[in-house]
């Protein structure tokens, strides 16, 4: 393996800082709670261990709001950076603590700071990791982007919106092909909002959820596509008057 291909002690080191960093808000979040049993602390990995833990977090939410909300965020953003499976039960815990307007605004916020310091790791140490697991995706992705440059916000809140592409995938690859960080965070900050709407909901009427797959019935699919081909329309009609001018040029240079 060639030098260039080795992982660097600095960027590991720059990893450890980061991951500690959010320990260190962590530990400060546990100490201000009151003494208890916290053994119910931990990150969900179905809907019977969410429903356990957001029986326990609502006995603290109203007295210790500040610090729930701040242990939220921590591990939500922490998640995100580090590409950690599990924040859709996050966003239905929101739904559940906080109700509809206080748990899209949370998740919207924590979604976006937590891609947004996925964004800036990526673009100091991830392009490795990125060029390993994905080498083709990326190089779709590049293409689009280069395409699409003049109207990439659109596009970026269609990426957003729709399944096109996973968002861990487009929070790393962003700053590799180049996408500039006011456009990825407006694309994440409004496109991550209809999708937090639906799992927020969801997370309100916990109790009637049985399986993930409940949360995207057709009609929601449908509704995100929907809004999805509505913010890349610009783009496309875009296109079409460049292509319309270009045949206007060769028309009049050939008469």
């Amino acid at each position: 393996m060639g030098r260039e291909d080795r992982f660097p002690v600095w960027e590991a080191a720059l990893l450890a800082g980061v991951a500690a960093a959010f320990a260190t808000g962590l530990v400060g979040v546990y100490l201000s709670m009151p003494h208890s049993d916290y053994s119910f602390l931990k990150l969900p990995r179905n809907l019977q261990e969410l429903q356990i833990l957001t029986d326990h977090l609502e006995d603290y939410t109203n007295d210790y709001t500040v610090q729930v909300l701040v242990g939220y965020c921590a591990v939500y953003i922490f998640m995100q950076t580090f590409m950690i499976p599990g924040t859709i039960f996050m966003s239905l815990l929101a739904g559940a603590l906080f109700g509809q307007l206080g748990g899209v605004a949370l998740v919207v916020f924590a979604a976006t700071a937590g891609a947004s310091s996925c964004y800036f790791l990526s673009k100091l140490i991830g392009k490795p990791l990125v060029f390993s697991l994905w080498p083709d995706k990326l190089g779709f992705f590049q293409k689009q982007v280069a395409k699409r440059r003049e109207k990439l916000l659109n596009y970026m809140l269609f990426l957003r919106v729709t399944p096109t592409l996973p968002n861990t995938f487009i929070n790393l690859a962003s700053p590799i092909v180049d996408v500039p960080y006011h456009i990825f965070f407006l694309a994440t900050f409004i496109g991550l909002i209809p999708a937090a709407y639906v799992t927020v909901r969801a997370g309100i009427a916990l109790g009637d959820l049985s399986s993930l797959s409940d949360l995207y019935d057709t009609q929601s699919i449908a509704l995100l596509f929907l809004i999805g081909i509505v913010s890349v329309t610009p783009t496309l009609l875009g296109k079409n008057e460049k292509q319309q001018g270009k045949a206007s040029e060769v028309a009049a240079s050939s008469s």
